[in-house]
Order: structure tokens, then sequence, then C-alpha cells
């Protein structure tokens, strides 16, 4: 650890901060560490160079959860550092494996905190608040990506400025419960505050002519989210619930864009089919279109990556996964690399070609979806990303989920799967399963929407009240019959209509049919045997959830850490044996060989250096 904070002092001492070819750039020469964080300007330059400091984990914040997890395999072009996590050989050695850019962006957040004058105002307003909370989120966040890693690390919140702090210092090592702990209970008086927003910064072209802009409202972590998922990783999912629903009814801006569009839109080349009857439209705004240049659909919080090196940090995960997003041509064909590294795998195809997918057409009587062209697609969203080869060479695929450079931390998708997963948990599968079919809409109160119980109507307008009085007008309901706008599951985005809308009770997606398929496949999978309890249920939706992780967020770095924490809640719950959810990891991850026993969990997290 000493070697750690050494190496992080040296940089910190020399770092101001962004220099002016930045794109997150200031205008003060001011010192990180200079005491006087007097000016109302402070905060604002301060922020910019947290915002740096998260630009240099980016990389490694994503290789490590995905190359880990089961969605992902490699080529014969796959660096050896990339290829070592992936069979989980990773030592010391792998340049991947670096605690010291999660502690350069503690460090400098621990700086702020104890320097920062919190009482500043102008005229009532306290000025320093939003960034004072915003920093300690984003503290919060790199303990939590340091505990998933690493397991138990060194816990600090002075900031550490001198070699002779190191030497006079003991500081304790915590594994994800104890960084809970510490740190929760001090966020929580910041829960409900909104993120800094220093507006829109453009931040010029791309070298093949793309214009860009970084939106600064979203390059900060909400508390409540922070808390929600700092919550959900030790399995306190009442409180979890409870600041997932804060964030939902209390945001600036209400969090309803189920109505970003989702793949039955049908616009896709390889598509050439079309039924007569189809009237669900071929426009509107894709699922796809969360990962362009401009896009404000979806996403809450992101770290920002520059057009070009000449305008500061560039990103190497677009070329991994096949995707030239620096190229100097505007021909789609030169942003596709032959030397790709990272390709979906083989687990990922099954999951996307299991999905049945409907199109909605309006009939009387019977039900309203109906397969595209009487074929089976699979689930849209692999289609939406992932472009296969052709021709000679069949065998390549370019994944262009980093076709804006940005990396993605949380989107609005996370919030209401992540709501979903605690209130499965909490013994409600009928709200966890309404989060993919129908989404959080005041509908759900319609007593026709049959799979909902009275006891769950209660809990979301009482307990967690979304569909409260207050709240419920954020949450409108489906209101036509081709779900041009509004809420939508979040299984739509993918696989159709999955919704009742004007139809209730006629949609294929119903929540005994699909809990109980998935049942029988835990049964078989893991040769255990499967009852008819609520205990079984919770496992089974439990599953269908980490499914939909797969589909939304494949290739966005989370999938390692979600398959973690599902893992531990299993083992908790205990209910098939003591170890199933190490039985259930390993068993998702043994097509990759790994050279370590997954289902000890131990072995679940890397060496620290």
């Amino acid at each position: 650890m000493k070697k750690i904070i050494i190496s992080l002092l040296a940089a910190m001492g020399a770092l101001t901060l962004p220099s002016c070819s930045d794109m997150l750039e200031t205008e003060s020469s001011r010192q990180l560490f200079d005491k006087e964080l007097d000016s109302k300007t402070d905060s604002v330059h301060f922020a910019f160079g947290v915002m740096q400091a998260m630009q240099q984990l980016a990389d490694q914040y994503v290789f490590i959860g995905e190359m880990r997890g089961d969605l992902v395999r490699t080529t014969d072009y796959t660096d050896n550092n990339l290829r070592r996590l992936a069979d989980f050989s990773a030592d010391t050695s792998n340049k991947y494996d670096s605690a010291y850019v999660y502690y350069r962006v503690i460090n400098n957040c621990n700086y702020y905190i104890a320097h920062r004058d919190t009482t500043l105002l102008t005229g009532s307003t306290l000025v320093a608040m939003r960034e004072y909370a915003a920093i300690k989120a984003f503290r919060a966040w790199a303990y939590l990506q340091l505990a998933r890693t690493y397991g138990k690390v060194p816990f600090f919140t002075d900031p550490l400025t001198t070699i002779s702090q190191i030497n006079s210092s003991n500081y304790p090592s915590l594994d994800i419960d104890g960084i809970v702990a510490a740190l929760a209970p001090d966020l929580e008086q910041y829960s409900g505050y909104t993120v800094p927003n220093y507006d829109n910064v453009d931040i010029g072209s791309t070298n093949w002519g793309s214009t860009k802009r970084m939106f600064t409202k979203y390059c900060f972590i909400p508390v409540d989210v922070i808390l929600g998922e700092m919550y959900l990783e030790v399995g306190d999912f009442a409180r979890a619930a409870s600041h997932y629903t804060t964030y939902l009814t209390r945001v600036a801006e209400p969090v309803d864009r189920y109505a970003l569009g989702f793949s039955s839109r049908l616009s896709f080349s390889d598509i050439t089919y079309v039924p007569s009857d189809y009237d669900g439209g071929l426009s509107g705004v894709l699922w796809s279109a969360i990962f362009d240049n401009n896009s404000t659909i979806d996403y809450l919080s992101y770290i920002p990556m520059s057009v070009n090196r000449l305008r500061g940090t560039t990103t190497s995960l677009p070329l991994a996964f096949g995707f030239n997003y620096y190229s100097t041509s505007s021909r789609i064909d030169s942003l596709r690399m032959d030397e790709v590294q990272i390709m979906a795998s083989d687990q990922y195809w099954a999951l996307s070609d299991s999905c049945d997918y409907y199109y909605y057409r309006s009939v009387t009587g019977g039900l309203p979806q109906q397969y595209v062209g009487g074929v089976k697609w699979g689930d849209m969203r692999s289609k939406a990303i992932v472009t296969k080869g052709t021709g000679a060479d069949s065998t390549k695929q370019w994944i262009t989920k980093y076709n804006s450079g940005n990396i993605y931390l949380y989107r609005t998708s996370t919030i209401y799967l992540h709501l979903a997963e605690a209130l499965n948990r909490l013994g409600h599968v009928d709200a966890a399963f309404a989060i993919l079919k129908d989404g959080i809409t005041e509908s759900l109160l319609d007593t026709t929407r049959t799979y909902i119980t009275d006891e769950t109507r209660e809990l979301l307008q009482n307990t967690y009240p979304l569909l409260s009085d207050q709240y419920r007008s954020l949450f409108p309901a489906q209101t036509n019959s081709n779900y041009a706008s509004t809420n939508f599951g979040i299984h739509q985005h993918g696989s159709g209509v999955t919704g009742d809308g004007n139809y209730p009770g006629r949609s294929p997606y119903q929540l005994d049919t699909i809990v109980g398929a998935k049942m029988r496949s835990i049964a078989q999978t893991y040769q255990v045997n499967v009852g008819t309890t609520k205990a079984d249920s919770i496992n089974a939706m439990e599953d269908l959830l980490c499914d939909e992780y797969a589909l939304e967020f494949a290739f966005e770095g989370t999938r390692w850490y979600d398959l973690m924490r599902l893992a531990r809640h299993k083992n908790r719950a205990a209910l098939y044996n003591p170890d199933f959810g190490g039985r259930w990891l390993a068993r998702k991850l043994q097509y990759k060989n790994p050279v370590k026993d997954l289902t000890i969990p131990e072995n679940w997290y890397l060496p620290f250096k």
C-alpha cells in the first residue's frame, strides 16, 4: 500500500487542474494542494479535476468488468493482459491490475472534503454543497469498485499529502460490508441532492467529422444512485429500494425514459420482411441511439472521453471491440477493425437468440402479437450493437456501444433493474416482473393487471411510493395501442411488445409462464430440486433479471460485478445449498476454462498491488 500512496503523491504533488488543451480545462491555475479553497469557483474547478482523474481509470473499469464475465470471448489478437483477466490467471504484473487509479480519485476527493468551506453563501444558497455531495459520491463509487475488484482494500478518508502521513498511519483493510458501513451513514444526509450542472460543453469534432458535446450533469453520480448500489451489494434490499425510489421521485428531471423507443421499430437492414399487418411503426428513437455522440437518452452518469488525443484523454475500448471511433474517415467500413480483441461469446448469442421477438397488430380477439415473418428473431438489442462480418470472413464482429467514446456508469435502465432486484429479494416477485413487462406505470394499479397482487399495489403506493397520488403522474400509463410513446418494460427494449397495453392478459410474456420456464431450466442446469415456494420463485426471477442485465448492459463493464453480487445473494439465501451462488457463477464461466475454482468466493478477486 505504501508504494501505491507514494506513487500517488508523486503524481498529485505536481498536478494542476486540467491543462489548457484538455476537454476538461478550467480557467483555474490553482494547485490541488492549495488549502485556500475559499472561492465559490473552487468547487467547479476541483470537480473537473476529479472528473479528469476518473478518465484515467475508465478503461480498466470496463476491461476488468467484462473480461471476467460470461458475455465475451477472446480472439487471436487479444492482448495477453486481457486474456489473463478472462481466464482468471491475472497476477500483479497485469497492467489492468492497478489500485492506484482508484486511489488517485479517492485522495483528490479526500483533499477537497477536508478543505472545502461548505458554509460559503451566495445570498441564501450554499454554493458548494452540490459539489461537496458529488465529491463524496465519487469517493464512495471508487471505494466500491476497489472492494469489488480486490475483496479487501486499505481505507482512509484523510487526504495524504506527505510521506510522513503514510509512515505514521495504520489503515484498516475493509471489504464491501466495511466500506458500506463506513461511508453510507455520512452519505445519507445528502440523499435527494441533485448533481451539479455546468451546462453543455462543446468539446470539438471527432477525427471523422462528427461534433460532440459534454453534458456536464451526466459526469456526476447522484448520491441516491450510489447509495442504492451500495446497499444492494450488501443485501440491504429495503434501503436500496428506498434510495432508488428517492432518486426516481425527487430528481430534478423525472426519469420517465421508457419512451426512448425499443427495437420493435424494425429499423434494421437485416430484417427484409415486414408483415403486411404490422402497425407498430417504423420510425422513432431506437434503443441503440443511446450510444450516439450527443444522445441524452437513457443514461444518467458517464465518464466523458475526448474526441481525439489533441483534446485530452481518449479510450482504447472502441478499438478492442473492433470499432475505430478515432478514425479519420467518415466511411463506416473504416470504423470497423479486423484485429478485434473482444467478441460476443456464444453464451451471449444463445441468450439473445432464445428471446421471442413480437410485433404488434390490432386484432379483434386472440393474441395481438405475432412472430415477425413467422420467425423467432431473438432479442434485437444484440442486432442493434453487434454487426457480424459477411462475405469471405463471417467470423468477425464489431461491437459499437463505444461509438461515442464515452464510458457509461449508470443508465436509467440500471435504476429500474436494480430496483427490480431489490423488490424481488424483498419477496415481491410480481413487482420485479412488472419492471420487465410493463415498466413502472400507473397502469399497474389497474386490477386487470391480474399478475400484480394487492400487496404489491400497496407497496408501490405507500412503502416505495412511486405510484402514490403525489408521484404517479411521473409514471403515466400506456395510452395507445401501438405504444408510440410513454412507458415501457425493460424487456421491450429488445423483444418487442411484452406489455398488455389495451389488451390486458393477451401478451404471451406472462409471469407464471416465464418464471416457471426459468425454474425448470435451473433444475436441469444445476441438478437441484426446484420447488414451488416463494423462495424458488425469487431465485428464478433473479435469474431472469440476470439475463436482462446481460441483454441490456452487455460490454459496458458491469457484467462481472453483477454476477458476483447475485452469487452473494444466492449464497446468503442458501436455498439449494450454502454454496449455490458459487456453483451458479462457476457454471456460467466454465466455457472459459478458468484456472481458479470459482465456486470459492475468495477466488473472485484480483491480487492487490
